[in-house]
């Protein structure tokens, strides 16, 4: 073995050792409340970014509840309810509509920690959504 194939097989297991342990998203890594704190419209034309006096006037949230409920607030009041699951680094939101009706859709968790997550729905009315736990 040559010395410079050394190196590049220890960054090969590195890798690979990084992404075998990449963890999936969970229920109980989401439970609690999430204030936004950064809205981005990246497919918008130009891309986007809702100003911060806004988002603190306007108070925006998420709230994960054990009972897989999901609520998002608005304004002080509820501008979205309905029921999660979730699928690796997907979280499957089931918005419940007037009339009984339901909608289905995922958010893509692009990073979640304990005090902070990012998750963003796709296509060309997208969003992208930071936000901090409470």
């Amino acid at each position: 073995m040559t010395i410079v194939s050394k190196p590049i097989i220890v960054f090969i297991a590195a890798i690979t050792l990084l992404t075998a342990c990449k963890r999936d998203v969970t229920p109980e890594k989401l439970y609690g409340n999430w204030r936004y704190v950064k809205i981005e419209n990246p497919g918008t034309n130009p891309p986007s970014t809702d100003p911060d006096w806004k988002l603190k006037l306007e108070h925006p949230s998420i709230v994960f509840s054990k009972n897989n409920e999901l609520t998002i607030w608005w304004n002080g009041k509820i501008l979205s309810h309905g029921t999660f699951g979730v699928d690796v680094n997907n979280i499957r939101y089931k918005e419940i509509l007037e009339g009984g009706r339901t909608s289905e859709f995922p958010f893509y968790v692009s990073k979640l920690t304990d005090s902070e997550i990012v998750f963003e729905t796709l296509g060309p009315d997208g969003s992208r959504v930071t936000a901090v736990k409470q």
